[in-house]
């Protein structure tokens, strides 16, 4: 038989829990939300979540996550939170509404999983992406310089009065060179689809 009693318990030790009222008003608060939050269970229990928004997420956000959870759909997404020292903390979030015999919601469950490490990893590597793609732009430009040059200069060439053989050189050259401005072209614009 199925022991609801020590799945709610592994549930709470492991997740970040939290309940509302139909406000949104925390009624219950558990240690790991208390522990990431910073926050004495005493200083959540009667507030709402906004004690712990970061800003980083605009209205709009918000606005519709309430619009699903009110109409008594379950709600996921990630989010950005403040801890009371001013640290932020990312969290995976689900939002499950408790609804009355009219479907009207009466408690929220929030349960939570801390992914701030991950976001912390995936804002290193868009660093990294935005450095490399400074980079290959820098350098298309210092490549594509010269480049840009010899073309400028075998154009002044007068090919009317070359000999067959140079003539051929002269080509070559030209074509050579704007093969290379076009590889240098594909290598910027991957760089840029890229990051």
């Amino acid at each position: 038989m199925f022991n609801q009693r020590y799945y709610a318990s592994f549930l709470d030790k492991f997740s970040i829990v939290a309940v509302t009222d139909a406000r949104g008003v925390i009624i219950y608060a558990n240690d790991k939300f208390c522990e990431i939050s910073k926050y004495s269970r005493e200083e959540l229990i009667g507030k709402n979540h906004n004690i712990i928004n970061s800003g980083y997420h605009d209205k709009e956000f918000f606005v519709d996550m309430w619009k699903k959870i009110t109409k008594g759909l379950l709600w996921r997404g990630e989010i950005c939170n403040k801890a009371k020292d001013g640290g932020l903390y990312w969290v995976d979030s689900f939002i499950v509404p408790e609804l009355d015999s009219n479907s009207r919601p009466l408690r929220y469950y929030s349960f939570r999983i801390d992914i701030t490490e991950r976001k912390l990893q995936e804002q290193k590597i868009q660093e990294k992406n935005q450095k490399l793609t400074e980079i290959a732009f820098i350098q298309s430009h210092e490549v594509r310089r010269p480049v840009a040059n010899i073309l400028g200069l075998v154009s002044l060439i007068d090919k009317r009065n070359l000999d067959r053989s140079n003539l051929e050189i002269v080509e070559h050259l030209e074509k050579s060179t704007r093969d290379l401005d076009e590889v240098i072209h594909k290598i910027v614009e991957r760089t840029y689809e890229n990051s």
